[in-house]
């Protein structure tokens, strides 16, 4: 069915088909609305936006064109791509540029920034802009920012700040580094039992301008946490209704102490946007929201991906970190597996009789020990996953030999197979060489596979990070018992002493 040529042409007089201006929109059924849509049969009121990109800024600023550049930062910059933007420009064209800004978008765009950029901003700009920008920012925010400041700075700052969001701030920062009270939002929506939907949408509408989600809302009875209820209860309710009426019971909560990580996962786990935070006494103190705990999975990977790899956790960018600062934090594991290394190299000592007959043997050393470490890496790691997303606990160590264990013999089969075929066709060796050469293998994978999801399990029951048991140290630990089995096994089938 095509589109109605009449109503079509109605659509393009009344300047591309407004639901207002014309009735006869009325009688357009879905179909030849759609068909009219995929013909391009209306006319566009609105011009692609060019994107706004650093070059254009420059473009602006140059030309002195500052009222454009301002509609433009409103209308067509998110504040998070504005606060990579000015990491480019030079000190003078970022203030002139922040001070562009409506306030709201400052205080967000100002929250995105990094530490530098901060301070450089706090430095220029006078009290009472210092002051809109603390006001507008979300108290969260406002404390990952102290934080991150120098003492001096943070001095300035809570200057500029009223004297009850100080009171807040000194709250939240009395908080353990990594619990949920750390990283909680003290800006929600608390409701009474005995207030009807009306009152409720109507306090929402009064207050939630200032508050960082509406999306859920917590019911309180003396400050103690007693239910929630979602915005989307509240638009499709009778507006007579108690919020006793309507409102969940059995809502999920943390505690202030609990760890920011496990917090974070149980907004991810269950889909929430929001989740409130009570104290000892069950009384509700704020709330983490979902933006906060992607933050932290995403810091806490992070975490975990540097000691994965031997580095320590750094909160800097790969560029903000200095040269020295990348130094110190890689240099302790370095140094401790550079020294571990003497170990294997005295087990490759008492064998030199043996190297000696035969010289040929050490040419199998770097394949074994490459071998063990990829196969120990690759258990560690999943494992470690496993930890991090709760798919497994330490009780399920016997589970996880088990089945690593099965997977060790499968691999290794295929591995000895392969590798013996590569030495006879290469003339590196016999078919007893290439025979002991497989039972090598077979037992390296063994050990590699049970050490490598063994250790992440054992760090996580005695309270370590499960990171620090990965490629590093597990590959120090396969060399040498992969060293240790390979000459055992050759010295006995070869008679070598």
């Amino acid at each position: 069915m095509t589109a109605n040529p009449a109503i079509v042409a109605s659509i393009r007089r009344e300047g591309g088909g407004s639901l207002n201006k014309n009735h006869e929109l009325r009688e357009v059924n879905a179909e030849e609305w759609g068909d009219a849509v995929a013909r391009s049969e209306f006319d566009h009121d609105y011009e692609e936006r060019e994107e706004l990109t650093i070059e254009r800024i420059q473009e602006m600023l140059d030309a002195r064109r500052f009222k454009e550049l301002k509609e433009e930062l409103e209308n067509n910059m998110y504040p998070v791509d504005l606060a990579d933007i000015l990491e480019d420009v030079n000190e003078k064209q970022l203030v002139l540029i922040f001070r562009l800004l409506v306030k709201e978008e400052a205080a967000e765009t100002f929250s995105y920034m990094n530490s530098d950029l901060r301070e450089v901003l706090i430095g220029a700009l006078t009290d009472s802009e210092l002051e809109e920008v603390m006001e507008e920012m979300y108290l969260d925010d406002t404390v990952d920012v102290l934080e991150e400041m120098p003492a001096n700075v943070v001095d300035r700052l809570l200057l500029v700040t009223n004297e009850e969001k100080r009171r807040q701030i000194n709250q939240l920062l009395q908080y353990p580094e990594d619990s949920a009270g750390s990283v909680m939002n003290v800006d929600y929506i608390a409701l009474n039992k005995e207030m009807t939907v009306e009152d409720a949408i109507l306090k929402i509408r009064q207050v939630g301008l200032n508050r960082e989600t509406i999306y859920t809302c917590y019911v309180t009875e003396k400050r103690h946490l007693i239910g929630a209820v979602d915005i989307k209860d509240l638009l499709t309710t009778g507006e007579s209704r108690l919020i006793e009426e309507i409102m969940d019971t059995n809502m999920l909560y943390a505690q202030t102490t609990d760890d920011q990580e496990e917090v974070a996962r149980t907004i991810m786990k269950y889909g929430l946007i929001a989740l409130p935070i009570v104290d000892h006494e069950h009384c509700m103190v704020g709330i983490v929201t979902v933006d906060d705990a992607m933050i932290v999975l995403q810091e806490e990977e992070t975490e975990d991906i540097s000691r994965m790899a031997g580095v320590n956790p750094n909160d800097e960018s790969y560029f903000g970190t200095t040269v020295f600062e990348h130094v110190k934090s890689r240099i302790p594991w370095l140094l401790f597996l550079m020294l571990s290394a003497t170990v294997t190299q005295m087990i490759m000592n008492s064998y030199e009789a043996a190297i000696a007959v035969m010289p040929q043997l050490t040419g199998f050393v770097p394949m074994l020990t490459g071998t063990g470490g990829n196969c120990g890496s690759q258990s560690s790691t999943l494992v470690i996953r496993g930890l991090a997303v709760g798919e497994i606990e330490f009780g399920d160590l016997l589970k996880v030999i088990w089945k690593e264990i099965r997977v060790a013999v499968c691999v290794s089969v295929i591995l000895a197979v392969v590798n013996g075929t590569r030495i006879l066709l290469m003339g590196q060796g016999d078919v007893m060489l290439a025979f002991t050469i497989g039972v090598t293998m077979a037992c390296t994978v063994l050990i590699a596979k049970v050490v490598g999801c063994t250790l992440p399990l054992i760090a996580k029951m005695i309270g370590l990070d499960p990171a620090i048991m990965a490629t590093p140290l597990i590959s120090t630990l396969v060399d040498i018992s992969t060293i240790s089995v390979y000459f055992a096994i050759i010295s006995a089938v070869f008679h070598l002493q």
